[in-house]
């Protein structure tokens, strides 16, 4: 197993939040990674933040040892150095716990990463994901924002955040860009990055056999990304037309939840279960992606890609990624509405099975593990 010769079958992951449920994106890299290593007999000591969910006994079953470190949410960690999602996750008891032994660390995100440069650290491999370009990520939180004071914090995290990626990356042995653009930006800047894709649900392409007449959009609508693209569908896209539009996420804002009561075509559900949404992507005829932010790669292109039908995005969702060939694009509202008109009417059977599998092969778990385990051996 080559997982167990290259870590000495022992490593530390550090997890921004609890990974399971696996219902949004970096939840969903993480615990398919952790099943990935498990597998393979990687003993993984776990170290999870607590602040939204509850301890999950599931990962126990994929985990040597589980550790729980409270969040500290308190307004006195958005002053100083370091941005609010790295400061609100200090934690004495984490690095003592990361001291028992001298295992490799793999710190997932940015917000992990407090403790990097501690030098009781200096003689570890440190191993950093990168989830996102996180300070261009906020930026472009913030300039879909309509609430001052969000977008106040979304504008000072983002530049907290350019000066601590300096700092971190620095300290890392390994960075784990998540798309071609990030791992290219982070290999030009910091000379020690490796494109690791996300980990995911799927094993194969399932591309149904029949599929209902719908158009269907999911996301962390908690996310003002997100809101804002299910938003622009409902107000430009499906305003006018004959299509139904299903939108399934957590957290809709009031004024989208007022766009879907008011349009006749449009069907809000509020906190549905992964299983269920997996079912909609499964039967939609069409999964329907559009993005305001390229920053690394949506996990919910890949599970409409691999357990979906037709797939319509708009550049920016797919820029970098390599998955051009197997989506539609649209990038105004009539090319969306064009393309939508088009698609109801081809069959899902039309879809090359075999061309998903060659491009998605690259995005398989057996793919990533293999080029994270060559990664740390030659770190």
């Amino acid at each position: 197993m080559i997982a167990t010769r290259i870590l000495g079958n022992k490593l530390h992951i550090i997890s921004f939040s609890i990974p399971y449920p696996a219902n949004y994106g970096g939840a969903i890299d993480v615990f398919y990674k952790i099943k990935a290593l498990a597998k393979e007999g990687v003993k993984i000591t776990l170290h999870c933040f607590q602040y939204d969910r509850p301890p999950a006994e599931l990962l126990e079953k994929y985990c040597d040892k589980v550790f729980y470190y409270p969040r500290k949410m308190i307004g006195a960690h958005l002053l100083g150095f370091y941005p609010f999602i790295v400061s609100s996750r200090k934690s004495k008891t984490l690095l003592t716990n990361l001291l028992t032994d001298d295992a490799p660390i793999l710190f997932e995100g940015l917000h992990t990463c407090y403790s990097i440069g501690n030098p009781r650290l200096k003689d570890r491999l440190k191993i950093v994901r990168s989830h996102n370009l996180e300070h261009d990520y906020y930026a472009a939180l913030a300039s879909v924002e309509s609430n001052k004071m969000k977008r106040l914090y979304y504008n000072t995290e983002s530049r907290k955040l350019k000066r601590f990626e300096e700092y971190a990356y620095k300290k890392a042995d390994l960075i784990l860009g998540i798309s071609k653009k990030d791992t290219s930006y982070l290999q030009k800047k910091y000379k020690k990055s490796v494109l690791i894709s996300a980990f995911h649900a799927f094993e194969n392409v399932n591309i149904p056999n029949q599929t209902k007449k719908y158009a269907f959009y999911h996301g962390n609508l908690s996310v003002g990304e997100n809101n804002e693209a299910a938003c622009f569908l409902v107000e430009k896209v499906f305003k006018g037309l004959s299509h139904s539009l299903i939108i399934a996420g957590s957290q809709p804002s009031l004024r989208l939840k007022k766009m879907t009561t008011e349009a006749e075509n449009v069907t809000l559900l509020d906190n549905i279960n992964v299983d269920q949404i997996n079912d909609l992507i499964h039967q939609a005829q069409i999964n329907i992606l559009p993005t305001f932010q390229s920053t690394g790669i949506k996990l919910k292109l890949l599970a409409a890609l691999f357990n979906g039908a037709h797939c319509l995005v708009n550049s920016k969702m797919v820029e970098g990624t390599g998955v051009e060939s197997l989506v539609e694009i649209a990038d105004s509202t009539l090319e969306f509405q064009h393309k939508i008109n088009e698609l109801m009417e081809v069959s899902c059977h039309e879809i090359s099975i075999e061309k998903r599998n060659e491009v998605l092969d690259r995005y398989s778990n057996h793919h990533q593990l293999n080029n994270l385990m060559d990664a740390i051996f030659n770190a």
